[in-house]
């Protein structure tokens, strides 16, 4: 049922529990992992022409980082499981949606929150915007309160 997985994260809370839930899912299918991680053009763009090669090269530094986070777990968790990682940069959504189709993916795993905050009442823009325009299926994990992830860590326990 799914072969392809692609994890789209930007090494948020949020993400990390998206990508516990993706390389679950990887794990019982037997799918390969791609996790990806947008430099938003957007924020590039919008930032002093003085500091914009400076934001951009630390967005994309954080963005490596989101994605090999992405491929320690699954080495930790998934050892079986191949992790293909990408930085892209662009407009969030398109780029996330193209690489899905690219890649033929299965199904695109992101949090509903990003780095951004509570901008949306329900969903994080970009998360909007894939699960409004993706023809792929999406996965959407909503990061937990504090009380709630101590009921979530004490099922896991049980």
């Amino acid at each position: 049922m799914f072969e392809t997985v692609v994890i789209a994260t930007d090494g948020s809370e949020s993400a990390e529990r998206a990508v516990r839930m993706a390389l679950d899912i990887a794990d019982r299918f037997g799918a390969t992992v791609h996790a990806l991680s947008v430099v938003d053009a957007g924020d590039v763009a919008a930032s002093p022409d003085e500091l914009r090669d400076d934001l951009e090269n630390a967005l994309a530094t954080a963005g490596g980082e989101a994605v090999e986070a992405v491929k320690t777990r699954a080495a930790e968790t998934v050892p079986d499981c191949a992790v293909t990682t990408a930085v892209r940069e662009g407009e969030p959504v398109e780029e996330i949606m193209d690489y899905a189709d690219d890649h033929d993916a299965d199904v695109i795993a992101m949090g509903t929150r990003g780095r951004h905050g509570d901008h949306a009442f329900l969903l994080g823009s970009v998360a909007e915007g894939i699960v409004r325009h993706s023809k792929t299926p999406v996965l959407t994990v909503r990061q937990l309160g504090d009380e709630e992830l101590e009921e979530d860590l004490g099922a896991a326990m049980d």
